[in-house]
């Protein structure tokens, strides 16, 4: 048996739609019954409950040969993680497939990269086999900028002239879906981009391309933003980090692609451009 957990997210609803797909049987733990209610009508057994829920976290890890591991970006991320690794290991687990990201190198200050790090260690010092899924920037952050897009033809990051490999996080669902469902993916770490490396103006340069008219991206005060994200953000850790992730672009960012996505998937990543098309209504005037 297979668990997901994070099923709803922008990662393992993608995961989990490709292994129905395959017709592969998989269990989900998920904290919101109604979300998971699509998920149940289409075959897959779902228990309601949380990681740090010992008896819901027991339940679902009953019978289980692989587990994702997916979180929201928490501080309490890093002790849920290893307590889901001990239960995984007490209930006969034998891999572990961990959701962390590109940033996550050994000795890093951020935040978030810096809990992925531990928790990456943690998971490789159980004895358990693992495989970590490293993704870069979603393109599907965009869609958070829609609105400006859309009204004036402007979206307003704090990423100044930084590149990204920025990635589609549906390609990265596949990849998950392709290594829970198949075989020799373990003990393998696995950074994953898109297949262009790009700055903020040039990513603007795409959508005016697309779209058919100018879009321009603006590079926003750094003091600006975060206090945007003081209005949207609960909590100052969570506001920290996604202040540094986002601020961390502009100080040179992840100027690199990598093969994996064509190597699992059998195919390239999506292109921004593509993105951009296959969402054409979100972004495109009336």
């Amino acid at each position: 048996m297979i668990l997901l957990t994070g099923a709803t997210g922008k990662t393992g609803t993608t995961a989990a739609k490709t292994l129905l797909a395959k017709g592969v049987k998989f269990r989900v733990l998920s904290r919101n019954a109604e979300k998971a209610k699509w998920l149940s009508d289409a075959g897959a057994e779902v228990v309601v409950g949380d990681i740090s829920d010992p008896a819901a976290l027991s339940k679902a890890l009953a019978g289980v040969s692989k587990a994702l591991l997916t979180q929201p970006n928490t501080e309490h991320q890093l002790a849920d993680e290893k307590r889901f690794v001990d239960q995984a290991k007490k209930a006969g687990v034998k891999h572990v497939v961990k959701m962390s990201s590109m940033e996550s190198n050994p000795g890093t200050k951020m935040l978030v990269p810096a809990l992925h790090v531990e928790s990456e260690t943690y998971i490789r010092a159980s004895g358990l086999a693992w495989t970590m899924i490293r993704p870069n920037f979603f393109m599907q952050n965009f869609l958070a900028n829609a609105g400006t897009i859309k009204s004036i033809g402007k979206f307003f990051m704090p990423c100044g002239q930084g590149k990204t490999g920025m990635s589609d996080a549906r390609d990265v669902g596949e990849v998950v879906a392709a290594v829970m469902s198949g075989t020799g993916h373990e003990n393998q770490s696995y950074d994953i981009t898109g297949p262009q490396v790009l700055t903020f103006t040039q990513a603007a340069e795409i959508f005016s391309t697309v779209l058919g008219r100018k879009v321009e991206y603006v590079d926003m005060p750094p003091a600006e933003y975060r206090a945007i994200l003081n209005k949207v953000l609960v909590g100052e850790w969570h506001i920290n980090a996604v202040f540094e992730l986002i601020s961390e672009i502009a100080h040179g960012g992840l100027d690199t692609t990598t093969d994996t996505a064509k190597r699992i998937l059998g195919r390239e990543p999506t292109s921004l451009a593509q993105f951009i098309t296959q969402h054409i209504g979100v972004f495109k005037q009336a």
